[in-house]
């Protein structure tokens, strides 16, 4: 009896485990929806922002002798020092969600390594930090309680510094390392390379098809701070884009969770009704064994 009593706390135990990982599926697929709703809001922007920057830079490009010589626009060939920023989630139970981009940053790091490359690492999420803090990793920053709150003006004082920092020639360039939202059940992995900006992607535009009215000598000035705002607008899409596809990765573990728990239920009253008939079979058995000697 007392083996029927262990699988009887068992099955308990485990329909418990099932409710509550039911219930974080249904809160993750509710705070899916609008973090999905704002990442595509969000979307649209940063594609707007690109059109101009690539607009003034390609204007610049073809009327300028030498091309653009902003130091947001070169090509450093043998970079000294940069910034790695990456973004995991302040929480777990959402599968590989926050492995995959550690694993990114980790070959990051051993690429530059190679190339005899100092990397400060700034760290936004919990999960991320908590991994390289304990396998010794040295991180410039960290920052936590923002990647599951992402807020435009901690995210714009947070890049500040690597932007500052570029702009005065203390590092050579600056990465973004995250999980993003691709679909309902796919996450993507990115690697921005925001700084410097690779200026070939831009094309030579006709002045009279320019959305934009520009005086020549103020589109320097313009380009910079639309730079500014691009890659800080980039760290803050990054957050929004992660937190969707982290509450896709956790309602995905938790319906994986779900089914296991309702599974191994199963399996255990199984196991339950087996033990208890067996139970029955032997106390019938001890019963007639019993009348039997008294005969």
């Amino acid at each position: 009896m007392a083996n029927l009593k262990d699988i009887q706390r068992q099955i308990k135990s485990v329909s418990n485990t099932q409710k509550t990982t039911r219930a974080m599926k249904l809160v993750s697929t509710a705070k899916l929806r609008r973090a999905e709703e704002l990442a595509k809001r969000s979307r649209l922007y940063a594609a707007k922002m690109n059109q101009v920057i690539a607009e003034i830079a390609g204007r610049i490009k073809c009327n300028k002798v030498g091309g653009i010589d902003n130091r947001c626009f070169l090509k450093i060939e043998n970079p000294k020092i940069v910034d790695v920023i990456f973004v995991t989630a302040d929480k777990g139970l959402c599968g590989g969600f926050n492995i995959q981009t550690i694993k990114a940053v980790k070959k990051l790091l051993s690429e530059y390594e190679e190339r005899n490359v100092k990397v400060r690492l700034r760290g936004i999420g919990k999960k991320g930090i908590e991994f390289f803090k304990y396998n010794e990793v040295e991180i410039f920053d960290s920052v936590t309680d923002l990647s599951s709150k992402p807020d435009k003006k901690r995210s714009d004082n947070f890049i500040l510094s690597s932007i500052e920092d570029f702009n005065d020639g203390k590092i050579d360039g600056l990465h973004i390392v995250y999980n993003g939202y691709k679909n309902i059940i796919t996450q993507e992995l990115h690697v921005n390379h925001l700084l410097p900006v690779d200026s070939d992607q831009f094309e030579c535009t006709e002045v009279q098809n320019s959305i934009l009215e520009i005086e020549a000598q103020d589109e320097e000035h313009m380009l910079t701070s639309l730079v500014n705002k691009y890659v800080e607008y980039n760290m803050y899409y990054s957050l929004i884009d992660s937190l969707a596809a982290e509450h896709s990765a956790r309602m995905q573990a938790m319906d994986a969770a779900t089914n296991n728990a309702k599974e191994m239920v199963k399996t255990l009253n199984v196991k339950y009704n087996k033990a208890r008939q067996a139970a029955i079979t032997t106390e019938l058995i001890e019963i007639i064994s019993g009348v039997e000697s008294m005969k």
